[in-house]
């Protein structure tokens, strides 16, 4: 995902400092760092909820061809697969992109509510790994349990506890 578009949350140790775009949160951490340099500060991917290396370099201008946005892999297909895809309009490239947006409208909000259970349990475990009832709330994550979550997560720091709701309920990433 393109840098400006990914949405990052910065944790100085359990209190949640600076949310939004990854310029803004860049800024919150140099901020954060300048004002205590023995700060614990954690930067989070809101989209998978994993830890973030911040680039903190001044931006340089990329030069060369803009990246086109495709990307050539190999696929392996059994040879009636290769006859059909070689009798559809506009190839087998075309016939694999329609398949492919088509299969991503029917599995929509299934690979959305993984996503956001898979962001929150990444931001979990880094952040709360070692809290009381750390399994128990795993297991009400993935059932999708979610008074069972906040009830297993009520003793744990607030603004974790907000961070792992925001991220199970799928809330706009940024303030």
């Amino acid at each position: 995902m393109d840098d400006e578009l990914r949405q990052l949350v910065l944790f100085d140790g359990s209190d949640r400092i600076a949310k939004g775009p990854e310029t803004a949160v860049s800024a919150a951490f140099q901020t954060a760092l300048s004002a205590s340099p023995q700060a614990s500060l954690r930067v989070f991917d809101l989209g998978t909820g994993r830890p973030v290396d911040l680039d903190l370099r001044p931006a340089t201008p990329r030069r060369g061809r803009p990246r086109l946005g495709v990307a050539a892999r190999e696929v392996t297909l059994l040879p009636r697969h290769w006859d059909w895809l070689a009798t559809q309009p506009g190839g087998a490239s075309a016939a694999l992109r329609r398949l492919v947006e088509q299969a991503r409208k029917i599995g929509a909000d299934d690979d959305a509510r993984r996503r956001r259970t898979d962001a929150a349990y990444g931001f979990m475990v880094e952040m709360a790994g070692d809290a009381p009832d750390f399994e128990e709330a795993s297991r009400a994550l993935f059932a999708a349990d979610r008074e069972r979550l906040i009830a297993l997560i009520a003793p744990w720091p607030v603004d974790v506890r907000a961070q792992i709701i925001e991220l199970f309920d799928g809330a706009a990433p940024a303030d």
